[in-house]
Parts: C-alpha cells; structure tokens; sequence
C-alpha cells in the first residue's frame, strides 16, 4: 500500500491546459476528502493540478506514459494521473485509460467517457483509478507485470462500453481499458465534440455573425420577403432552413480546410480520420445551428418591433398574427443564415479553426499540416 514518508499520499492531476485544467481543478475542491473516506484506514490525501501540455507532438498512449513517468521521477510525485482531451488510440482501439501499478500512474482520455455529465464521470474514474493505484500491489509474474487485476468498478461496469484492452510487451502500461462497439464510438464521439465546445462557435466568427445579421435586418423589412414567407407552405420552410445549415456548414469546413486527410492507407487510420471527420461535421453543425436559434429570435424580436400590421395586411394581403411573425422570421433566419456563410469568407483560417476547435485539437492539427508540408 503506497503512503509517503508524511503519511499523506501526494496525488498529482498532470492536466493538459484548457478544458481538462479546469475539471481537473473542480476535482481538487473535493478529491481529498472522497478519497480518504473512500480508502479509510485514517489515510489522508494531497491532491496537487499541474497544468501543461504533456500530449504536445503525440498521441501515442506510450509515449505519453514514458513523459507522464519521466515527470513523476523529478518531481518525486506519489501518484500521478494525466488528463487529456484528445482522443488516443493503440493497437485499433480506443484508449479510456492506461494504468501502471508499478510506477503509480495512470493516463485517462477523456472523450471516451461521453459529452453527458463528463464532470461526475471523469471525477469517478480519477477516483477509481487513484483508489487502485494507492492500494494493495497485486502479485507480479516472472516478467514483473501483474497477473490480473479486477476490474475498476462502475468505470468498466456491465452497461458501459469500456473492457480491457490489449497492451504491448514494451509499453509502460501494464492494465488498459478501451472503448469498443457502436456504443463506445458515439460516446467517443459525443466527447470530441462536448472538447470542441461547439457553443462557441458563433461568439467566435464575429464577422460572419455581423454579415448574418445585417441580412437578417434587410429581409425583415422587405415586402418581397414578406410576400414569399406569407405564401412558403412548412415544408418548403423545413427545406429553406435544412439548405441554409447545410451550405453553411459546407462552407465552413472547405473555407477553412477543416476537412481531415487520412495519414496512412491502413483501415485504423481510415477509421481515425472518419471519426475525426464525423466530429468536425457535428461539432461545426451544432454551432450554426445555435446560431441560427438565436437569429430566429432576434429577427423575431426586430420584427415585432419594426413591422406595422396596416402595411403588411396591404402588401401580401395576409392579416399580421403570432403565426406570421414567426413564419417570417424563421424564413429571414434562413436568408441570414446565407449571408452569414457569405461573410465568414472574410474570416481567417485560424479564427475559424479556434471557433471550432479545442486548443490541443488545435495543436494536433495543426502539427498534421506542417507534417503533410514537410
């Protein structure tokens, strides 16, 4: 059992920044306590957050455990658990969490863990894997490695889609949980895009956000506008808003080069790039969708304000209630909608890229193109 000279166990949440900085720093408020009580035996706890970019220039889970172990023998750390927001895959799985008993370390991605309630699930597998770490060492084979281990709880339990996972003979690793199945692939999924924060999206595009909305404020006052709104049936509408999204989202990802180019001709790298490919559509989608929510309702707010019932009851020959007023401006926020992928022309590559993106998602892309150009 691992107790340090003091008798505090230093447990070190090594976080890469942004995102998994700040949970891993919610998770310090509380981990001690849980932790002790969870142990018992009177042991006490000392949780530290380090903040830097450990995953910078790799993904493999490896690689990164060889620098997380190199950190730990400097700082003299007892416990060490990595924190990241990319996505890591070995031998054509999805890697959740790599463990070392030996060394008291372990590597958790994150995205694997779902984009719901992520929080309370990453603070339960920091949680188990810590409460394994600083426990019992579980005997060892000839080659030093551990004969078995149980699984971790509610982390791996019957209804997740996370299993034990294959680890090579000169990985650090010695225990390896991954995420497999369609159910492990949307929550894969789910996490790259909740990493994203796709939220963000429209607040970071300011001069596409400004073109839409200075066409939404022409459309609004236009009697041809007024005349097609009053005569689009709600089918012809659900098909306007559907065209608008989809050329929008189209755009923003040619524009911008967003679109990801396989590495190798190997299906785990097709399949890497497919599922890299399938967050930027969702994560680029659910922005501009936000965005067109929220023209929807200033246009409807513009709307109510500026049109006068007299004049649209003589020009389209409808009387003005509630259900023209959200007719037209669901038909304007469409309209908008275009001229806002229009305007996001005048946006840099790298505006577009840190709306849409993470900054370690950043980063490995970025990487990526100074690779294809070398």
């Amino acid at each position: 059992m691992l107790v340090s000279s003091q008798g505090v166990t230093v447990v070190v949440l090594l976080a890469d920044p942004d995102a998994p900085t700040e949970m891993a720093q919610r998770m310090a408020r509380t981990l001690p306590d849980r932790l002790a009580v969870k142990c018992g035996q009177g042991r006490r706890f000392d949780v530290e957050v380090v903040s830097e970019p450990f995953t910078a220039g790799t993904e493999d889970p490896a690689t990164l455990m060889r620098r997380i172990m190199d950190r730990q023998r400097a700082e003299d750390w007892d416990i060490v658990v990595a924190l990241t927001d990319l996505p890591l895959h070995s031998h054509g799985h999805k890697v959740v969490v790599d463990l070392s008993h030996e060394h008291c370390l372990a590597l958790l991605s994150l995205p694997p863990l779902g984009g719901l309630r992520l929080q309370t699930r990453a603070r339960r597998a920091v949680e188990e894997t810590v409460l394994r770490l600083a426990g019992p060492q579980t005997a060892t084979g000839a080659e030093g490695a551990p004969r078995s281990h149980p699984p971790l709880g509610s982390f791996a339990g019957r209804l997740a889609p996370v299993h034990a996972g294959p680890v090579g003979e000169e990985e650090p690793a010695d225990l390896r949980y991954v995420a497999g199945g369609p159910r492990g692939y949307l929550r894969v999924l789910a996490g790259m895009v909740r990493a994203n924060r796709p939220w963000r999206l429209a607040p970071g595009l300011s001069k596409a956000l400004a073109a839409a909305l200075a066409t939404g404020a022409v459309a609004t006052v236009n009697s041809t506008v007024w005349s097609l709104a009053a005569s689009l049936s709600a089918p012809r509408l659900v098909i306007a808003m559907v065209g608008s999204l989809a050329l929008m989202i189209g755009w923003l990802i040619v524009d911008a080069q967003l679109w990801h180019r396989a590495a190798g001709d190997s299906p785990e790298a097709r399949k890497r790039t497919a599922l890299y490919n399938a967050s930027t559509v969702v994560t680029v989608g659910i922005g501009v969708l936000v965005c067109y929510a929220g023209l929807m309702a200033i246009n409807l707010v513009w709307a109510l304000f500026v049109l006068n019932d007299r004049v649209f009851l003589s020009l389209t020959r409808t009387p003005l209630h509630a259900t023209e007023y959200w007719t037209l401006s669901w038909f304007v926020a469409s309209i908008a909608t275009v001229g806002g992928a229009l305007g996001s022309g005048l946006e840099s590559d790298e505006a577009i890229r840190a709306a849409a993106y993470s900054k370690r998602e950043q980063e490995r892309r970025s990487a990526l193109r100074d690779n294809d150009g070398d």
